[in-house]
């Protein structure tokens, strides 16, 4: 599966944005998608997980309560709403797509990958 994440940008601490991952060459709706984010000189990290039906979520403990995952199966896009946007939250932001109906919060875990959408988040 081809992915193409966007709506990244620059944002005042406090605001909010939505990232968008348009995915296309494979059935969407048979895979588990994942966000994640690699700050500067940083390793990348996990942020949050869908299940293929969308109807499970994870998130990592610093965004939880401020982000939200959801996924549009009929039009092949998954999102992540951020709110609250902390400068910590810079990062370039990556979405992920697992071949198998249950999400998961590693890396390894993850078959194909988007080439990410910048983030930055000033104080």
């Amino acid at each position: 599966v081809q992915l193409q994440a966007s709506g990244g940008g620059l944002v005042q601490a406090g605001g909010s944005l939505r990232l968008s991952c348009a995915a296309s060459g494979r059935t969407f709706s048979n895979c588990a998608m994942g966000w994640f984010r690699q700050a500067p000189g940083k390793e990348r990290e996990f942020v949050a997980a869908i299940s293929r039906g969308g109807g499970n979520t994870y998130y990592a403990d610093s965004v939880k309560g401020r982000s939200t995952i959801s996924r549009d199966n009929a039009e092949n896009t998954l999102y992540l709403q951020m709110n609250s946007l902390k400068p910590d939250d810079t990062a370039v932001y990556y979405c992920a797509a697992r071949d198998s109906p249950s999400y998961w919060y590693t890396e390894a875990a993850y078959d194909y990958w988007g080439q990410g959408t910048l983030v930055t988040v000033s104080s």
